[in-house]
């Protein structure tokens, strides 16, 4: 892997690299990035990761060790960053403009304050204004201190409490702006960003920088994006847009200081007018230009204009609202003009009613005009390989087949491409067997069947409870939970919503007879070696839901230009997940286990094999007696090793 990714570094072109859990892909790609940066100290290698938890253990763990080690060979140190987007910062405008209206804290230190009133019967308010100090007083500590009150860092608090003292990108005021913007901590991050060879960053970051020509990000020469196989959920995210008539509501109320009353009325006016369209329209997607909702859309846009001219610019907070009422002026814009490159769809939650979102219907192209056209990539995962190959993964993120291995051209540039799979420490085929339960009857849309519950009871009673159960649902994953407690009384069954995710993953790793049941969430990025998870459960192939209206546009799409919608999209979506969810088994060399997926279609139907090529090399059978019996085993020797 090194090689590979020396060879692009040093060269130019992109490679593909699938390295499983264990090989320490890290360290296969931070060894020769540092080398290169050690010979070529102008230069700047960035990298981008999906998720929050992989960014700190490179910036606190992986990264300076491996800068100690190339210093040691090398006699060079690199200097290194973390950076992220501007919501991750504390905000010293709201710190101050907001603070000197609580009063909790005069007895008690805030952070000490809120976790007492967390503790107690305190109601919401208190528990999010002694949140709100604490936060506070932190963040006028970091300034004091030097520090950049990275989220990160913060005292214990919610969602509610961070949006106090932080602000959107849309709605900063810049540097030259704001009254604080000598001392902002976004500023000191990009200063310290600008001054590093390596920055590690998130693939929301990523895409911002590439959508808006550069800006986001310092210049850098190298590219390396692990987690790859995260990169198009995560660019399609951050390139999306959302529209609600709360939000038109909220922002309109924000608006009204600076607003005469007929502007004003009108603004909270079109705000029920958009709730009024979305409860007509029907669910999915929107292609008709005359239907109404199209029409209200424009009006909101209309209108949200005129608001934005009518707020002074010498105002702080005026400039605030006016970012906000033009971000619902930019969202309202862009889906009433229904490109055909967008998927404009309406979708609804139950708390919170329906609303609006625009998607990208692909962003390959954005990926290769504004990403790997322009640097020399590395892009690695644990999954990459789909049905067996790279090609799938390389066409998302707009990489051509007739591009692989070609040559580049004499300056080292092009979009040529190679993939590697290094394989894995592990012996899939002797630490673990997939049984496919080929006796069940293929699932429907109307939940769990009795047979699957059944069968998760009996498998669950096999491994002793040390079960981690993927479900297709939060209703299958509720509805096999309270059939194992009452088939199975003495076992401890937790199944998500029954508490914080991180809580219940906690208690799954530290009481190794206790199963947890879950959705999405739980199929990728938990990491539970040892006996505390001998078998894992995938209740149905986790394809998207068919009334998903991207994933549909999509499939269309692919259709329309003469390919396979189904194997291109959905199949491939869910061998993706499949190898995420099958992938939690093995951690370690020293365990053993069964990933037992309930449904009859991996074996039977024609798309079988390739997801099953996706899922690692375990031995495969489809006699339930034969994967009861491995259980029983693995379950006595966790009980022998645990006594």
């Amino acid at each position: 892997m090194a090689d590979a990714v020396a060879a692009v570094i040093e060269h130019g072109g992109n490679v593909l690299v699938q390295a499983g859990t264990g090989t320490g892909k890290s360290l296969g790609y931070l060894a020769p990035a540092l080398n290169y940066l050690s010979e070529h100290p102008s230069e700047r290698v960035v990298i981008a990761t999906a998720t929050l938890a992989l960014q700190a253990q490179l910036a606190g763990s992986d990264i300076p060790a491996a800068v100690d080690a190339a210093a040691s060979v090398t006699g060079r140190t690199v200097s290194h960053a973390v950076l992220k987007g501007r919501s991750n910062y504390a905000c010293l405008l709201k710190v101050r403009n907001g603070a000197g209206h609580e009063d909790q804290s005069t007895l008690l230190g805030a952070a000490d304050l809120a976790d007492t009133l967390r503790k107690g019967a305190a109601d919401a308010t208190s528990v999010l204004g002694a949140e709100v100090v604490a936060l506070r007083e932190w963040a006028e500590d970091e300034a004091s201190d030097g520090g950049l009150a990275d989220r990160d860092g913060a005292p214990t608090h919610t969602p509610a409490a961070w949006s106090q003292v932080s602000v959107p990108v849309r709605e900063c005021l810049g540097a030259t702006n704001c009254p604080y913007g000598g001392e902002c901590f976004v500023e000191k991050s990009r200063e310290i960003a600008r001054g590093s060879q390596l920055i590690v960053t998130n693939h929301a970051l990523l895409a911002i920088d590439a959508m808006h020509g550069g800006t986001a990000l310092p210049e850098h020469s190298r590219l390396i994006i692990d987690e790859a196989h995260e990169l198009v959920a995560r660019v399609t995210g951050a390139a999306s847009m959302e529209l609600s008539p709360q939000q038109v509501e909220r922002v309109a109320k924000r608006c009204l200081t600076w607003l005469d009353d007929d502007l004003g009325l009108e603004f909270l006016n079109v705000a029920d007018d958009l709730g009024a369209a979305l409860l007509d329209a029907p669910l999915g997607r929107i292609e008709d230009p005359d239907a109404e909702v199209i029409a209200v859309l424009s009006l909101v846009a209309d209108v949200s204009r005129r608001v934005v001219s009518a707020l002074p610019s010498d105002d702080p907070d005026a400039k605030q609202a006016s970012a906000a009422a033009k971000e619902v002026h930019d969202a309202a814009s862009a889906m009433a003009t229904l490109k055909p490159t967008d998927v404009v769809y309406v979708s609804e939650r139950e708390r919170f009613g329906r609303w609006l979102v625009l998607a990208p219907l692909d962003v390959a192209g954005l990926l290769r005009e504004r990403v790997l056209s322009r640097t020399p990539t590395v892009l690695t995962s644990a999954t990459l390989k789909l049905g067996g190959d790279f090609e799938a993964v390389a066409s998302s993120v707009g990489l051509r087949r007739d591009e692989r291995d070609a040559e580049l051209d004499a300056d080292g540039d092009g979009l040529t491409w190679t993939a590697l799979d290094v394989g894995s420490p592990f012996d899939y085929a002797r630490q673990g067997i997939l049984y496919i339960a080929d006796q069940l009857p293929t699932p429907g849309r109307d939940g769990i069947g009795p047979e699957v519950l059944a069968e998760v009871a009996e498998l669950l009673w096999a491994a002793d409870g040390r079960v981690l159960g993927l479900f297709a649902s939060q209703r299958n994953a509720e509805a096999a939970a309270r059939h194992c407690r009452a088939e199975l009384p003495g076992r401890t069954i937790l199944c998500q919503g029954d508490a914080q995710l991180p809580e219940l993953t906690r208690r799954f790793v530290n009481e190794p007879e206790t199963a947890l049941f879950g959705t999405l969430s739980l199929w990728q990025g938990v990491d539970i070696p040892g006996d505390t998870c001998l078998l894992v459960i995938i209740d149905k192939i986790p394809f998207p839901r068919p009334d998903e209206p991207l994933m549909q546009a999509r499939q269309q799409a692919v259709a329309q230009a003469g390919g396979n919608g189904f194997m291109a999209v959905a199949a491939t979506h869910a061998a993706l997940l499949l190898a995420q969810g099958s992938g939690r088994l093995i951690r370690r060399l020293s365990d053993r286990g069964v990933v037992a997926v309930l449904d009859p279609r991996l074996k039977r139907a024609r798309y079988g094999s390739f997801l099953r090529a996706s899922m690692p090399g375990f031995w495969q059978t489809t006699d339930r007696e034969i994967a009861v019996s491995a259980l029983r085993r693995l379950a006595s020797s966790a009980k022998d090793a645990d006594a």
